[in-house]
């Protein structure tokens, strides 16, 4: 049995999958406000699931930002409390048992890499529409991850081939501006249309009030289809992926799949350009099965932090 935790702004969830992917336990629990809290919810989920199921599993764990391969530590997460601390080993000292740790989005690229929507396709590039805007890349179904850990994490590039009116961009979380994820998120729809429009709507209330008609709405709905295709392009200039897997609230918007290809390639260095663009299969569930899954990544350390990968001494440079 593999488990997998989930640890999300709003709740945490954990989930047991069998050998063949299906689910066998699936609990949540609203997300505490402090570090300690989430680590005891987080091992009380956990003993309910193998108590229900009288099966110990292995636990892997997705979670906003990245794990330094200098300190050990998170850094980077929007969700503040986890900054500066070692999820990973504080939970294996709750559970007496090694437990992996993986960036959320990295966790989505796996699940939908190895038997979701990306599944058969050789390199896959995660993308998370959300409040935040996340990134994952998967290559023959292994992690990518980076020597430094922070593979993927396109949302805090800036914004490719701004106009004039895209410049400095807003602040950013991170302390920059013009961040993708100011720009094409659900958050930063939302900013974007409010600016323009003086309404304060959210997200979701912008893409349904764009579907009944509101030209404001879906003008602001087009902007950021516009800015999500050169984001895109830029991705496929550096990675070029066979395939863009589509997770968070923004991913449900149907539109987006048939617009973003036309917007997307005026902006690729190359004659042509083709990938598919697929929403995930596992939807919401993505995260937390990639989670249970990276014990399928065999040099995984347990730790969490990326591993040195050295020169053989027959490659030449």
């Amino acid at each position: 049995m593999r488990i997998g935790v989930d640890v999300g702004g709003t709740k945490i969830e954990v989930a047991a999958l069998a050998p063949e992917g299906g689910y066998v336990s699936r609990l949540r629990a609203p997300t505490p406000a402090s570090y300690d809290s989430a680590i005891r919810t987080i091992r009380d989920l956990i003993d309910q699931t193998e108590s229900a199921t009288n099966a110990r599993g292995t636990v892997g764990m997705g979670a906003p930002g990245s794990v330094s391969p200098t300190s050990g530590l998170v850094r980077n997460a929007n969700t503040v409390w986890l900054n500066g601390r070692q999820p990973g080993k504080d939970l294996e000292q709750a559970l007496s048992r090694p437990v992996r740790v993986a960036n959320d989005a990295n966790c989505l690229a796996l699940s939908e890499a190895i038997d979701g929507a990306a599944a058969g396709f050789r390199t896959a590039f995660a993308v998370i529409l959300g409040t935040g805007c996340g990134g994952g890349v998967v290559v023959d179904r292994r992690l990518v991850e980076g020597a430094n850990g922070v593979g993927g994490e396109w949302g805090h590039l800036p914004l490719p081939w701004p106009a004039a009116d895209e410049t400095p961009g807003p602040a950013c979380w991170c302390g920059r501006r013009g961040c993708l994820e100011t720009w094409i998120s659900g958050s930063g729809l939302q900013r974007d249309f409010q600016s323009r429009t003086g309404r304060a709507l959210k997200g979701e209330e912008i893409v349904n009030a764009a579907a009944t008609g509101d030209a404001e709405a879906a003008a602001a709905l087009n902007r950021l289809f516009e800015r999500l295709g050169r984001g895109l392009a830029m991705i496929c200039d550096i990675l070029d992926p066979d395939v863009f897997v589509f997770g968070g609230g923004l991913s449900k918007v149907d539109a987006l799949y048939q617009r973003l290809p036309d917007l997307i390639a005026p902006h690729v260095f190359s004659d042509r350009w083709a990938a598919k663009l697929v929403p995930a299969r596992w939807g919401d569930a993505s995260g937390v099965r990639g989670a249970a899954m990276l014990w399928s990544q065999p040099d995984r350390p347990a730790d969490g932090l990326v591993p040195d990968t050295p020169i053989p001494a027959s490659t030449t440079i």
